[in-house]
């Protein structure tokens, strides 16, 4: 019995020809009815699928031309160099220098994106804080978190652009001071309002004033002695 073979080269054509495809248009190309055989063919080729229609549609990598933020549009057909599109809004919104309200996101990737973004959030991927009245969006890591939320109050006037830089390029242990220092001179209520103003919590405000107040500053060091992952001890041979 003699065995069937498809030539993937009717799949390049139709992507030349398309740029890109549904999976009932490859079969026909190939003339299957089998969508195993497709990607079979598809697997060697390099492929992405969209984001957008439910991950309708298909190109190639190689036709996909990726904006800086590593998105391609075919008309009304979107895809992403990160694969789907949860994958997508947690690497842009990580990025993004000031973090990504929903509608911002939306405004990149032209598809809604609020699912994506709760789940990413309950997925421990990405975090969120009212801000003030809707959720602003960044990265799952403390110190990335901390420079968007900066970077977002910088620019709504309520921190000024200059000491969210200045904020940005500060160790852990001198985020905490120089937060514990502007509550001082603040007064009352100064804990929470830096926390407001800077994504921390209040806890670690206070801290920094009690630290400078009682001068336990470690200048050499972002952790106490001790702090850390414990060192390894060599075992000598007995």
């Amino acid at each position: 019995m003699n065995r069937i073979r498809y030539d993937p080269d009717r799949l390049l054509d139709v992507f030349r020809h398309q740029q890109v495809a549904t999976l009932p248009e490859l079969k026909a190309a190939l003339g299957t009815g089998v969508d195993l055989t497709v990607f079979r063919k598809l697997a060697a080729l390099d492929y992405t699928t969209s984001y957008s229609h439910r991950g309708a549609y298909y190109t190639l990598n190689s036709i996909a031309r990726y904006d800086a933020q590593g998105l391609w549009s075919h008309r009304d057909v979107h895809f992403s160099r990160f694969g789907t599109l949860l994958e997508t809004a947690a690497e842009l919104t990580t990025r993004a220098p000031a973090g990504n309200f929903t509608e911002e996101l939306e405004a990149l990737v032209h598809v809604p994106a609020k699912d994506a973004l709760r789940q990413l959030v309950e997925r421990g991927r990405l975090q969120r804080r009212p801000c003030p009245d809707r959720y602003l969006y960044g990265s799952a890591e403390r110190a990335r978190w901390q420079e968007q939320w900066a970077a977002r109050q910088a620019r709504t006037d309520e921190l000024p652009a200059e000491i969210a830089l200045f904020y940005g390029l500060l160790d852990e242990q001198q985020r905490r001071l120089y937060a514990g220092l502007e509550s001082l001179q603040r007064g009352h209520g100064g804990d929470r309002r830096m926390a407001e103003l800077l994504g921390l919590d209040v806890a670690t405000v206070a801290r920094g004033r009690r630290e400078l107040l009682a001068g336990e500053v470690l200048r050499e060091r972002i952790r106490r002695e001790g702090g850390g992952r414990k060192s390894v001890e060599k075992k000598r041979p007995i």
